[in-house]
């Protein structure tokens, strides 16, 4: 007989599928590029973050083997014991460089790196402010720091202004909490881009200080892909605390948190997710050094990812495909461009129609976006081709005349407040 918690765990999942919110795995075989062989069936994959196509270039591949035949497979310990290899040390310093920033710290995760730093310099007595679509590593290390944790609607620069203008609180010592304002630079979800400008200028006039996760940015944005905040004109001293993750643009895997001298020696000291983890395989860091060599010396692919979106942006135009909540994706330079359907049902059969043609873009829905805003999260790559975005678009607009709406799913009412829908995403 089951016991209690095993039907407990069974009502639960069989709810999830009745609402179609149910989730599983595909598996791939061989490299994960923009041509795929997905569950035993040949695909082209427009959802991946792998924005530049490096994740199967075979020179990344093969500074990583080279990397493994002179040092093995793992580090075998927390950097502070003796997991600290000289491949992470050289990474650490290029990937200062490129960002512009005195001082690297190699994350084994954007997770951990949000966490790391989160609950490393945040107390009770600070006052975290962050917009409410950012990414869940952000909501989940704002509320694990025990900070006073305000969210603010999404882009809205008086929502900020206003919850700056509180007080912090005050310790037993009578010293006021610092401020702290953190937002993802480019929504991983949507698409946009935070005003990073505006954050930093509101920041300064309330003696906060700024946080970007530029997961999405960094390899992509600004002059030579050196990411949002440079793109921006932003100093360290503008944004003081800077993370970006490896395992997209530069399809290799983990993270880093850049910033000032002092920023890196308080993390090495205070950031669990940092100081009691495994140092990650050398390996994975020679494979993103290789990579950032690339995106250095290969500006024609950032070139061609540009020309990717805007071939899809006015390719879905043309067809009457509106992207974005309100078709307000326009002019917005990055490779997320999501479909939204609302309902949870037709995402999901459309994914499952472009999927049968040969396409494999995933339907998103809550809790990873708000209730009511289930999507395609199509995302472009400088590898893919002309030809597949243009065989993609006409799969989509055929799709779509297929759909019908459903009214299988219970419905949530429209004030249903956004946090709620993503606070387990």
């Amino acid at each position: 007989m089951s016991s209690a918690f095993e039907i407990r765990l069974q009502r639960e999942l069989t709810r999830l599928r009745q609402a179609h919110l149910y989730r599983s795995r595909r598996v791939v075989e061989g490299a994960h590029g923009v041509l795929l062989e997905v569950d035993g069936k040949a695909c082209i994959n427009f959802c991946s973050n792998d924005y530049l196509g490096l994740a199967a270039d075979p020179r990344v591949a093969e500074a990583a083997r080279a990397a493994l035949s002179r040092g093995g497979t793992g580090s075998g310990a927390a950097a502070l014991v003796s997991g600290y290899n000289r491949e992470h040390a050289q990474l650490e310093e290029e990937l200062a460089d490129f960002v512009q920033r005195p001082r690297a710290l190699l994350f084994s995760t954007g997770w951990a790196a949000n966490l790391g730093v989160l609950r490393g310099l945040l107390t009770r007595d600070d006052v975290l402010v962050a917009d409410e679509l950012n990414h869940a590593s952000l909501i989940d290390g704002g509320r694990l720091s025990g900070a006073h944790y305000r969210r603010v609607a999404h882009a809205q620069l008086p929502a900020f202004e206003a919850a700056l203008s509180a007080p912090a609180g005050i310790d037993a010592y009578g010293r006021s909490g610092h401020k702290y304002v953190v937002s993802d630079s480019v929504f991983s979800m949507d698409g946009d881009c935070a005003d990073l400008p505006a954050l930093a200028r509101l920041s300064r006039r309330a003696d906060a200080t700024l946080m970007v996760d530029d997961a999405h940015g960094f390899g992509v944005l600004g002059p030579d892909g050196r990411g949002s905040v440079i793109a921006a004109g932003l100093s360290v001293d503008d944004l003081p605390i800077y993370v970006a993750t490896l395992g997209k643009s530069l399809g290799a895997a983990g993270a880093f948190v850049a910033g000032s001298e002092a920023l890196i020696e308080f993390l090495i000291q205070r950031a669990r997710s940092w100081v009691f983890s495994t140092a990650p395989p050398p390996a994975i860091s020679a494979a993103a050094r290789a990579a950032l060599r690339i995106v250095r010396d290969e500006p024609e692919r950032r070139q061609r990812l540009f020309e990717n979106i805007e071939q899809l942006r006015s390719g879905a135009a043309a067809r009457g495909i509106a992207l974005g909540l309100d078709g307000s994706l326009a002019t917005t330079p990055t490779p997320i461009l999501p479909l939204i359907l609302g309902d949870e049902a037709r995402a999901v059969a459309l994914s499952r129609h472009l999927f049968e043609r040969g396409f494999w873009v995933a339907a998103i829905r809550p809790p990873t976006v708000p209730v009511g805003t289930a999507r395609l999260r199509i995302t472009l790559s400088s590898a893919h081709t002309p030809q597949q975005i243009e065989a993609l678009l006409d799969a989509i607009a055929d799709g779509i005349k297929t759909l019908t709406p459903s009214d299988s799913i219970a419905s949530v009412p429209a004030a249903a407040s956004i946090e709620a829908s993503i606070a387990h995403a």
